[in-house]
This record gives C-alpha cells, sequence and structure tokens, in this order.
C-alpha cells in the first residue's frame, strides 16, 4: 500500500465530513487507507462516519488521549509505505497528494513534508513553515516578535528546505516515523510537531515545505485561544525547552520562568468575527440545485445562485459565498477564496448532499456550522 492518512478527531464531525470528502477525492487513483482515530468526541462523529464512510478504519478511544497519542495509535495499524497525519478541520485539494508524489521523488533524506496552509478567510497561515526555537527565538517569540520564529527566508508559494512543520499536515514515510517512535507523547496537545521535526534533523533527515499546494485549515476549530489554550501551548514549550536545551541553565530556568507567567497572564482574545454586511450579497456557488431542501435554504437565506467563474470574474466584497461541493472541485474552490480574500466576504463550503455548510471567519475561534 503506497499510503495511509490518519485523522485525529475529537468533537468536529461536520468538519471531519468535509475534510474526508476531500480526503477521499484525492486519494482516488492512489492505493491508500484512510484511518480515523476519535478521541471520545461523544457528539454524531461516529454515528457520521458510519453512515458515510464505512471504507475508513476507526479507532473509538473511550477517553481524550491527546494529539501525540492518539496519532501514534493510527500509525501503528497503517499499512502504507508513506503516512499523512491531517487535522480533521483540514480541506485539501484533489492533487495534493499526487504533487507531493512528485516532489519527493528523488529525495532520499526524506523527513516530514508540509504544505501552505491557509485559514477559512484565504489568508496564508505562517505557522505553515516554523524555524526551530531556539534559546533567542524562544525568547523573542515569548516577548512578542515572531520575526524569527516563521520560517520567512522562504516564501509562502516557494519549494524548499524548512526546520520546522505544523502538524495539521504532515508527510513521511512510516518507516522513518516509527523509527522515530513517532509523537512523543509526553506532549498532550501543541509542540509535538516542533518536537519531531528536531528529531528528525538529529537523525539527519531533511523537512520540506511545498509552498505550491496549499490546503484549508480552519484551525480555530482545534485552538480555541483560551486558558486552557494558554496551558497547554506554553506547557508544551516548557516541555521542548526541558528536552533540547540542558546546556544552559540560567536562561533555560529565565525561559522556564516566562512561560509559566505567560500562562498566568493570558488573556482570551476578544471576537474579531464580523457580521454579513447588509449591503452585501449572498451567493451559493453551482450550476445546479440539488433538491427541493436546497432551494428553501437558498429562499430562506435570500442566496443567489452563481457560477464560480461569474463570480471570480466579478470580484464580489461584503458577502456571503457558499460553494457547493457536488459541482465544484477543491482546487477551484481554494483559489477562488484567494482571489477574494481581504474583500470583507465570508466564505462556506457544503460538503456533497449535505444539509450543511461550515466555514470559519477567524482562525482564533470556533467556526460556524448552518444546518437545514
Amino acid at each position: 500500500m503506497k499510503l495511509s492518512v490518519i485523522v485525529l478527531n475529537y468533537k468536529v464531525p461536520h468538519f471531519l465530513q468535509l475534510c474526508l470528502e476531500s480526503v477521499t477525492r484525492a486519494l482516488l487513483n492512489i492505493d491508500s487507507e484512510i484511518i480515523v482515530v476519535d478521541n471520545n468526541s461523544q457528539d454524531s462523529s461516529i454515528s457520521m462516519l458510519n453512515e458515510n464512510f464505512l471504507e475508513i478504519k476507526l479507532i473509538a478511544n473511550t477517553q481524550n488521549v491527546g494529539f501525540a497519542k492518539g496519532n501514534n495509535q493510527g500509525v501503528a495499524i497503517a499499512k502504507g509505505e508513506y503516512i499523512c497525519i491531517l487535522n480533521p478541520d483540514v480541506v485539501i485539494p484533489e492533487n495534493c497528494f499526487t504533487k507531493i508524489f512528485e516532489y519527493i521523488e528523488g529525495i532520499s533524506n526524506l523527513g516530514a513534508l508540509g504544505i501552505r496552509l491557509i485559514d477559512g478567510t484565504g489568508n496564508y497561515l505562517p505557522e505553515s513553515k516554523r524555524n526551530f526555537p531556539t534559546l533567542k527565538v524562544s525568547l523573542t517569540k515569548l516577548l512578542g516578535d515572531n520575526a524569527t520564529y516563521y520560517a520567512n527566508q522562504l516564501a509562502q508559494d516557494e519549494n524548499g528546505l524548512v526546520p520546522v512543520l505544523v502538524g495539521a499536515l504532515m508527510f513521511l514515510k512510516r518507516s522513518v516515523y516509527v523509527d522515530l517512535q513517532g509523537f512523543d507523547e509526553d506532549y498532550f496537545m501543541y509542540g509535538e510537531d516542533i518536537d519531531l521535526s528536531y528529531r528528525l534533523t538529529q537523525k539527519g533527515y531533511s523537512n520540506y515545505y511545498l509552498g505550491s499546494v496549499k490546503a484549508l485549515h480552519f484551525k480555530g476549530e482545534s485552538s480555541l485561544k483560551d486558558k486552557v489554550y494558554a496551558r497547554r501551548f506554553y506547557g508544551a514549550m516548557q516541555i521542548f525547552n526541558r528536552k533540547h536545551h540542558k546546556s544552559n541553565a540560567a536562561t533555560n530556568w529565565l525561559i522556564q520562568t516566562t512561560l509559566k507567567l505567560m500562562i498566568l497572564t493570558h488573556k482570551t482574545p476578544q471576537s474579531k468575527k464580523k457580521l454579513i454586511p447588509l449591503n452585501g450579497g449572498k451567493f451559493w456557488v453551482t450550476d445546479t440545485i440539488n433538491s427541493a431542501n436546497d432551494s428553501l435554504f437558498l429562499s430562506e437565506r435570500e442566496l443567489k445562485t452563481i457560477s464560480l467563474k461569474k463570480l471570480n470574474a466579478s470580484r464580489v466584497a461584503d458577502s456571503l459565498i457558499v460553494y457547493d461541493l457536488n459541482d465544484l472541485n477543491v482546487e477551484a474552490i481554494l483559489e477562488s477564496i484567494c482571489l477574494l480574500k481581504n474583500n470583507q466576504n465570508r466564505f462556506r463550503i457544503r460538503p456533497s448532499n449535505c444539509n450543511f455548510i461550515a466555514g470559519s471567519d477567524s482562525s482564533s475561534e470556533l467556526g460556524e456550522i448552518i444546518s437545514w
């Protein structure tokens, strides 16, 4: 088998369904499998999988075992030569894996590979590629300066070597992952990807960033910036520094102390969500209306149908834009979102034959689900 895709889910059934539809499309001509590990979501996630994705392999945990252990569980039963660790709130284009396989051909020391991630508004997520959190980088980030934290030496649409990749989408050989014993389970959530990226380079592997391929990461679904997030995020940085920065005791103490202060003083960001302006349009991007229920939803929400070509040409602003996957491919949707971003538009996606739309207007807040 060529590829195993491992998706760790926790309480995001709608985004998981959207994710899996995109993955299924991307695996169409690849000898592959999808493994979903559910961390005791106790919602409709399991029933959704049983109803719509019978071909997937499911590990249903009876407790939330965290990001590292959950993904390790998935890899343990994987059969693919390669694995892709994927968040359930990521939507990938149809050519994602074919482009990755084309790029890695001939690379002998492949560690992990990541791609360019955008958020629900179409804006680039700089954590797609980062530098190692050395003592200097860690301290400057803690003081609010991210200039050296992100790998800005490589443009967002470039391909090349980078130190650290994000765990939302990490592609690597299964044998390499197993050799490193996978994600370090001392981390519960956050920091595992930095740690794995670091250990890969220590073993002589190189990590690569493929900026020519992009995917949508709603992100806010798994990273609500509250006090729990602060404890886990800064706590992960504490673990990393204890493991890998042992040589300078004084500086290490300073970082540990600063991290504790960051946890204590963290404030949840105020909402930055914007309402749909009354003077904006509301568009359903499709070539057909599939049912009477769709028509009813369109009329109730005052959505006007429009083709993707006309939408892109019109360069709409201040609008709600709903893309229908019954008629469109993911790659075209991502291109359209990037084209129409920064115009105060709100983007939503409707999975095929579903009665809901999903989207997010902030990378630091939970997204929105509208059902009918």
